[in-house]
């Protein structure tokens, strides 16, 4: 069942339940003796008029969750989204004047018919409007919803470029195919295909470039795809290294095949635009939940962690190291399900590079290592991933200062804050964890990220027993 049939079909159960539960019910015999009345009602019409209130309720309270919960895929979902909660108000309009109605509710009399009707109709317009006027907002996300696919002129470039990469979500080195036919726009610069997937909307913008929402006609998937302007680049060696970098990202996570590791359908580049193809996904960044005001619980936050541990460690075994931990780059999607997201300036551990390519990542996060130039292996991702741990738990990170160079400075050389100076209330072993992911150097450190992953578990039965 696809997201939106599954939404539209627990719509359409309440409100069956809202039109026909209250009728059905104030016409079983054993409700007719009931002793409960409100209004002056009889037994029947009060029950009816109870059920039918409490069918209603629970439609609204479903409309605005679809509202703010439904994903927003650029179409059927979209368009649905944006329209539920008008066309719920205009149904509840309608399904209680009709109720009101059918069982002669004493209050219409003491409001007035002639004042009920005018405010009732007045409702009905303004209502009628909302619908009207939010239909006609989002109607090309219904067009989009039934419009064909378009057809692919470089799906055989784009398979060749599939099968190189087998590989999932980094900025890295690939043999990419070039494409010899221009790209059709559509929104100003927004392309309409990119390799075989059709692109819907932008998602959003980043340091790299354009997200896009993109589907695979092929099979219905849809994708994100992270896409860079190749030809904004003048210098040849510059654009050189940043193709390099980018399609990376395809190389390194490519080798990696974990649930808790976005997966990479596909990569390529046409048209100056190089593209990444990665799985989509619908929830929330721990980034939300690094401030002191909407800090997770601890027994929440050390399984997230662990999680994420698990899946770097998966990811040293194959040879890749991620370089770029931290909150924003950690997601919780809507089913609860942790997922380790860009690569993007992920290396392949057996590689050599020289000092300078080697300093990037986040200094907030960076290993004292990795401000240094050296070569870095696993361990600098459990050093980052300790700072991400410290700010969880207590909407800080381990280190502060005025500007980036002090700060730098301060993570190569200073200790890091204990938790105690923050919140009083932590177990004693989350800071042994801390001490020993956080060492300067990494020789001191978890000699693996599953070793990691075992103390925070070890943590968290402490703190359940």
């Amino acid at each position: 069942m696809t997201t939106t049939s599954h939404w539209t079909l627990q719509y359409a159960i309440l409100v069956l339940v809202a039109l026909f539960a209250g009728p059905v019910l104030s016409k079983l015999q054993t409700v007719e003796s009931l002793p409960v009345t409100v209004f002056g009602l009889n037994a029947s019409q009060t029950v009816r008029l109870i059920v039918e209130a409490i069918g209603l309720g629970l439609l609204c309270l479903f409309s605005i969750r679809s509202s703010l919960q439904m994903p927003d895929t650029g179409r059927g979902c979209s368009f649905i989204r944006r329209l539920i909660l008008p066309v719920t108000g205009l149904f509840t309009l309608v399904a209680m004047d009709k109720t009101l109605h059918a069982v002669g509710l004493s209050l219409i009399d003491r409001v007035g018919s002639q004042q009920y009707a005018i405010a009732y109709t007045a409702a009905l317009i303004l209502t009628a409007l909302w619908t009207t006027v939010a239909w006609f907002l989002n109607r090309d996300s219904l067009e989009r919803f039934f419009s064909s696919p378009v057809s692919n002129v470089n799906h055989s470039a784009s398979a060749s470029v599939h099968e190189d990469t087998g590989e999932t979500e980094s900025d890295a080195s690939h043999d990419d195919t070039d494409t010899v036919t221009a790209v059709p726009k559509a929104n100003g610069d927004q392309p309409s295909t990119l390799g075989r997937y059709r692109v819907l909307k932008e998602l959003g913008r980043g340091a790299m470039g354009v997200v896009y929402l993109g589907k695979d006609p092929t099979i219905q998937r849809f994708v994100a795809i992270k896409t860079m302007r190749l030809n904004e680049f003048e210098d040849a060696d510059k654009l050189q290294e940043i193709r390099t970098r980018f399609f990376r990202e395809a190389e390194s996570t490519g080798r990696l095949s974990h649930p808790n590791i976005v997966t990479i359908y596909d990569a390529g580049e046409e048209d100056d635009l190089g593209y990444i193809a990665m799985e989509m996904l619908q929830g929330t960044t721990l980034k939300a939940w690094t401030r002191p005001s909407t800090l997770l619980p601890v027994e929440t936050a050390l399984p997230i962690l662990a999680t994420v541990a698990d899946a770097l460690d998966y990811a040293h075994q194959q040879g890749v190291v991620h370089r770029d931990i931290k909150p924003a780059n950690i997601m919780l999607t809507n089913n609860r399900v942790v997922k380790v997201m860009d690569f993007g300036i992920a290396t392949l551990a057996s590689s050599s590079r020289t000092k300078s390519e080697m300093v990037m990542g986040t200094p907030t996060y960076m290993s004292p290592e990795q401000i240094a130039g050296k070569k870095v292996d696993g361990r600098s991702d459990i050093y980052s991933l300790g700072v991400v741990m410290f700010e969880l738990l207590t909407g800080h990170p381990p280190f502060s200062a005025a500007n980036v160079s002090a700060l730098l400075y301060a993570v190569a050389h200073t200790p890091p804050l204990k938790l105690s100076a923050l919140r009083s209330d932590l177990p004693p072993a989350a800071q042994t964890i801390l001490d020993c992911a956080l060492q300067k150097d990494p020789v001191h450190r978890y000699r693996r990220a599953s070793e990691f992953a075992q103390e925070l578990r070890s943590c968290l039965e402490k703190l359940a027993a």
